[in-house]
């Protein structure tokens, strides 16, 4: 696939580390993110345990042509009937064992 309009729906830079150079896709400014509700399931020596419930994804556009979606891998779980939807796959790591970007792009 070519000329396909790639929009970042994370809050972080993806940078896509190929043998033919790296690509750097910025954050479009909006998040797709999936709702999230919080319950309080009791304690740990003081510390509050919470079960959280994921609900419907926020922010994430109807499907465009010739477009794709970077998102979280938590939205991409929540919407598998998308096929235009992506995560940042194959991470690649510092020295630290920080993240500094991926080796492709990939579907859940």
């Amino acid at each position: 696939m070519n000329n396909i309009n790639i929009i970042n729906l994370t809050p972080h830079e993806v940078n896509i580390i190929t043998d033919n150079g790296n690509i750097s896709i910025p954050a479009s400014g909006t998040i797709a993110r999936c709702k999230t509700e919080r319950e309080v399931t009791g304690t740990i020596n003081g510390i509050p345990v919470t079960r959280t419930k994921f609900g419907e994804v926020e922010n994430l556009p109807e499907p465009k042509e010739n477009t794709i979606f970077i998102v979280s891998s938590l939205v991409a779980q929540a919407v598998p009937h998308r096929n235009d939807v992506f995560i940042p796959d194959d991470s690649v790591r510092d020295e630290q064992g920080r993240i500094i970007g991926c080796r492709s792009l990939g579907r859940i």
